[in-house]
């Protein structure tokens, strides 16, 4: 993407949660696993993020090798003869979106592999979008994508399309207002399963892991007529024309959640249920085999995470093949032969030419990570839905640029250490030792000073005090307290000039924990030396994640007064209902609601999220993080730990009126930013652009003449000495809970 022409506006910086910092990559083990060595790579060497595999079939790739741009790169022969083949799947690789891919394998002498982007192969839809779960039904692709916007807000943008390989042309298969994940396709191309939220009244309703859809199955020519089969139910494949596999979670009050593999004969109907895989186990996302095999992803004793630094083989996701035939004979284990200490996803079924199968899955491309070498941490740039407007993704977490557009900073995954990527390379500019966390840096507006939040682990009935780090750039950097202890103080924000500084604060009512916005009238000298602090919000609810607009007339932030007194469910992280609001900066009573979090959708039921408000550089539009777009796939396919942060979530723009405080009263138009499977969480918006930002982290990383650079060079977090993954290999972060 040419950063030249979306920079006018700035660009737009966020991190993601539960993308894992090592690139996943497919693989493929042999049936029956015997040694390490019987595992193969599936895709080309380039270090990119592949996942979520399905095999072409022969009469489909034979027809996809007649498109113009591969017309000379196989014949049917050489399908015929096992010499070429192909698989199909979700890669970042084109303009960091997560889009279908298809990848040609040779088997020559030295066996190569050729990637294509199937949209440009095609034709296809070419915006900004998220695709997934592709597989074949005759000459038809069938597939998900979030192309088309959701009627309603806090809903799926995914549904189920077919594009057909001989002319490209596509049609949505799911009803319009409707949304279905995870498609397959029968054996004989003629029928289509998908997990559904249509049964639901409410559609999705913030459910954090298990989704409640249900399968239902429609023809490939009739798509409409649609017939529910399982209730409650998910990740459906068919075993045969009559059979299907899926999974299911058993446990539905606790957050702790407990998933098995069922199957059920559609000629014998719901009551054919029968459980698959045993009750003490977790297992998901199945890949039938036939009728009575299927293969699964097991994770047989879940991970105790405030007493154990290490996972044994067993906590880790395996693929593993049960026979229904045989119940009582012990599965197959594939990939705790290949790679014991290490989590695997999403098997697929492999039938080589010749009769000899193999398991496909994906998992982090962790071969040349070990404790002595780094990872590189990276800006990704992705395709951006505004041409004005550039967009990052940034390895580090809770990025913040700098107004002059030439420094970053960022907290390790751990939460222990703030680091700065400027002219002097990457290095830690503060560290806690302690039990504190930290979290939320942010510049000052005018000057080298950056503010961090300091508390333990994000409790909210716990201290967190708001630190200032002055002359952060420097060596001789000071470290002051701008809150006192006793309260719970974070998310802080300056005004233009630098001199004033609000934030969210519980000092109204320290013992009820609700939260309230301050201003400090001296950011220097805060609540301390004889500091004045004036009271902006007052209120039994939760107002946060505060930030002063460009010309000091509002204050954004996030809050929960529309639906203060809110339950959280059992097996949700927080009650929800957070909605975007200004407020005059000088006049506390002039407060406008500007996206709703929800409480007006389904009868104000809904415990909406719009959180993280920041205001464009000019002014005109705010940057949320929100989950206005509900889920885009099925969270537990993905790695997930209880009481941890969100698995969904994404950026979205909307403008703001700069000149009538009351003209951006619940506005309903909003810009999709961000389309993906993963939380993309609190962005940051500024006049640096793409190019610059890469620069600075350029000499963090491969400048070797840069002294100062090597002296902060991390140990590997992502492997242990043992050679076992660590839960960062995954994204997981290093908190026990989230609270707002």
């Amino acid at each position: 993407m040419d950063s030249s022409n979306v920079q006018k506006r700035g660009s737009i910086a966020f991190w993601a949660t539960y993308r894992p910092p090592v690139p996943l990559d497919i693989y493929a083990a042999a049936y029956p696993t015997v040694s390490a060595t019987d595992e193969t790579l599936m895709t080309d060497e380039d270090f990119f993020y592949n996942h979520h595999g399905q095999v072409i079939p022969p009469s489909a790739l034979k027809t996809i090798l007649k498109r113009p741009l591969l017309a000379s790169l196989g014949k049917d022969v050489d399908v015929d003869s096992g010499k070429l083949s192909g698989i199909i799947f979700v890669s970042e690789r084109t303009k960091g979106l997560e889009t279908l891919h298809i990848a040609l394998l040779y088997r020559d002498r030295t066996p190569k592999v050729k990637v294509f982007n199937f949209a440009e192969l095609y034709g296809t839809f070419n915006g900004v979008r998220m695709e997934d779960s592709a597989c074949f039904a005759g000459d038809y692709l069938i597939y998900v994508s979030t192309m088309e916007p959701a009627i309603e807000p806090h809903q799926p943008w995914t549904a189920v399309y077919k594009t057909n390989l001989k002319t490209g042309e596509t049609k949505r298969l799911t009803p319009q207002g409707q949304a279905d994940l995870n498609p397959s396709v029968s054996p004989d191309g003629k029928k289509i399963a998908v997990a559904s939220f249509q049964l639901k009244a409410d559609g999705w309703n913030g459910e954090v892991e298990d989704l409640k859809t249900s399968i239902c199955v429609f023809d490939v020519e009739h798509p409409l007529n649609r017939e529910f089969i399982i209730i409650d139910g998910g990740w459906p494949t068919w075993g045969s024309d009559h059979v299907l596999f899926f999974h299911r979670n058993i446990e539905k009050v606790m957050a702790q959640k407990r998933w098995g593999v069922f199957r059920v004969d559609l000629r014998m109907g719901p009551t054919s249920v029968t459980r698959v895989t045993p009750t003490e186990i977790n297992a998901m996302t199945p890949a039938a085999i036939n009728e009575t095999k299927v293969a699964v992803a097991t994770i047989r004793r879940k991970f105790t995470f405030d007493t154990q630094d290490e996972r044994e083989e067993d906590q880790y996701r395996h693929i593993e093949i049960f026979d229904t035939n045989q119940p009582k004979t012990e599965s197959e284990k594939i990939t705790l032969t290949t790679r014991p200490k290490a989590d695997h996803f999403n098997p697929f079924i492999i039938d080589d030419n010749g009769g000899q199968m193999r398991i496909g899955y994906h998992r982090c491309n962790s071969d040349k990570v070990n404790t002595y070498n780094v990872v590189d941490k990276d800006f990704y740039e992705l395709q951006s839905p505004a041409s004005d407007v550039g967009l990052l993704r940034v390895s580090g977490v809770f990025p913040t640029v700098s107004a002059c557009g030439n420094k970053l900073a960022f907290v390790d995954n751990e939460f222990k250490a703030v680091w700065l990527a400027n002219d002097k390379g990457l290095h830690v500019v503060y560290q806690e030792n302690e039990s504190n966390r930290l979290f939320s840096p942010v510049w000052n507006s005018k000057k080298d000073t950056l503010y961090v939040c300091v508390g333990p682990s994000f409790k909210k009935s716990e201290t967190v005090q708001i630190l200032a780090i002055s002359r952060v750039s420097d060596e001789d950097r000071t470290i002051k307290y701008l809150t006192d202890e006793g309260h719970n103080s974070a998310f802080p924000s300056t005004n233009p000039d630098g001199t004033r500084l609000v934030y969210r604060s519980t000092k109204g009512s320290p013992k009820e924990g609700y939260k309230n916005l301050y201003i400090m009238e001296n950011a220097e000298l805060g609540e301390f030396d004889g500091g004045k602090v004036t009271r902006l919000t007052e209120g039994n609810w939760v107002d946060t994640h505060c930030n002063w607009s460009p010309n000091g007339d509002w204050i954004a932030f996030s809050s929960t007064r529309s639906n203060p007194n809110a339950k959280k469910l059992e097996d949700l992280p927080d009650a929800g209902f957070f909605a975007v609001y200004l407020v005059k900066a000088n006049d506390k009573n002039v407060v406008v609601k500007v996206i709703d979090s929800g409480n007006s959708y389904l009868g104000g039921s809904f415990p909406g999220h719009v959180n993280h408000p920041i205001f464009s550089p000019d002014g005109k539009s705010l940057v949320v993080t929100a989950d206005l777009a509900a889920v885009s796939c099925d969270p537990i396919s993905m790695p997930l730990f209880v009481h941890s942060v969100r698995p969904y979530g994404d950026i979205f723009v909307v403008d703001i009126d700069t000149n009538d405080i009351y003209k951006n009263e619940n506005l309903k138009k909003f810009i999709r930013v961000t389309h993906s499977r993963y939380e993309n969480a609190t962005a940051t918006w500024s006049m640096a652009s793409a190019k610059d930002l890469n620069a600075k982290w350029e000499v963090t990383i491969n400048d070797n003449s840069n002294e100062h650079a090597k002296m902060y060079v991390p140990q590997c977090p992502f492997v242990h000495q043992s050679g076992a993954e660590s839960l960062h290999m995954i994204g997981h972060l290093c908190i026990k809970k989230s609270c707002c």
